[in-house]
Parts: structure tokens; sequence; C-alpha cells
């Protein structure tokens, strides 16, 4: 293809709907975090973010971007600022149509999860509860928090200080990514799931070389970039 066969978008022309629709049909697919955090009263507020990714790994940690609704903050970033601990639980196929009723705009101080009759657990460090039908649940707590752009966008950077691990899917060392069945979000109303899964050597040796296997020798390796 040439320059001539692509579309130019001028993206510092774009209104907030319209980057939105541009951004979220590009960048996919895109984890979901199904987070729980707790109000001043104790009430559990459940909802779901496909604005997010982990962004380091010493200590663990994540960022969840939360969008303001039409200028006021959601009760997911109000709990987090108010409280600082949150509880991260990955969605699945199972508990897809769960996490997805979570995204109605249900009003202040009603809690979806009780909405919904969606069962929770006591975590073990933090107060939000944890998600029971999630094979995952991460307890954080907030590290940073920064405005982004124009102020319509708020990253909520955590700490994960404890991760609880269904044994149908972690064996002691390792998670099963495919036994998990996560979904993930793309553009518009769809969401996805793993589908077909590709195996390619690892190239750059990880943090503590897990899934690497040395190259034959006489091939260069990079073993101080990870990825």
């Amino acid at each position: 293809m040439t320059d001539n066969d692509f579309t130019f978008v001028d993206a510092r022309e774009l209104d907030t709907a319209a980057a939105y629709r541009m951004v979220i049909g590009c960048v996919v697919p895109r984890p979901i975090a199904w987070v729980t955090t707790v109000d001043g009263r104790g009430c559990v507020n459940a909802a779901p973010f496909s604005s997010y990714n982990y962004v380091a790994t010493t200590p663990p940690m994540l960022a969840i971007n939360i969008a303001s609704r039409e200028g006021t903050e959601k009760d997911t970033a109000r709990n987090i600022r108010e409280t600082g601990e949150f509880v991260v639980n990955v969605a699945t196929e199972a508990s897809m149509e769960a996490m997805h009723a979570c995204g109605e705009n249900y009003a202040p101080g009603v809690s979806e999860a009780e909405a919904l009759g969606i069962a929770l657990l006591p975590s073990r460090l933090v107060k939000p509860p944890r998600i029971a039908v999630s094979p995952v649940q991460m307890e954080c707590r907030i590290d940073q928090i920064i405005t982004l752009g124009k102020g319509v966008n708020t990253l909520f950077i955590g700490e994960i200080i404890a991760f609880h691990l269904s044994p149908d899917i972690y064996d002691g060392k390792r998670v099963d990514s495919a036994k998990m069945r996560p979904v993930s979000r793309l553009g518009g109303p769809f969401y996805a799931g793993l589908g077909e899964i590709f195996h390619r050597p690892m190239l750059q040796r990880p943090p503590g070389g897990e899934g690497w296997v040395a190259p034959a020798a006489g091939v260069a390796v990079n073993t101080k970039n990870t990825s």
C-alpha cells in the first residue's frame, strides 16, 4: 500500500466523542478491569473499565483511566480518591453478562453488586470486597492519581498488594490464561474472547526468565531490555 491508500484523520481536530470512537476502535482488544470500591458509607460499587493495563512489575502495578461523565466524577473514581483502595477482578466469558450489566448508569449510592445479585468475598488487606465469580482478584492501593489532557480523564495507578487466584487457572507458579477465558473490549458494543492463540518463542529474556529459551549458539539476543 502507498500513502494515498490511507485515510488521513487529523486527531487535533476531533471532538471528545469522535476521538473516543477512534481510539476504542483502533486500540483493540483491551483487557477489562471489573473494579470494586466502597464509599464512605460502605456501599459497594462495581464497574467495568477497558482503558486499563499493567504498568510495572516491581512492585506489581496497574493503571485504570476513568473519564468523567458529563463533567461529574464517576463513583469508582470518587471512591478510589477518597479511600485509596480498590480491587480489580478479571471478567471472563462466564461472568460477561454480569460485568456488562454493571456498566449501567446507576444512581450514586446504589450498589451494582446488590442490585444485580453479584456474590462478593471479603478482601484480606483492603476494604473493597472481591467478586466471587472472578478467577483472578487483585487487591490494590493507590500510588498515583494523574489528571490527563484537558481534565476529562484521570489515570489511577495502583500497587497490587495481593492476588487471589482460583486453582482452576493457577498451578502455584503460572496463570493459565487460556483456561481463564477472559473477555476483552472492542469498539462499540462488541466484546471478544481469546480466539486462536499463536505461539512464538520469546526473543528477549523477561524477569526471572519465565518462558524464555536460550538461543542457539552464535545467535545474538538482547538480554538487557525485557518485555
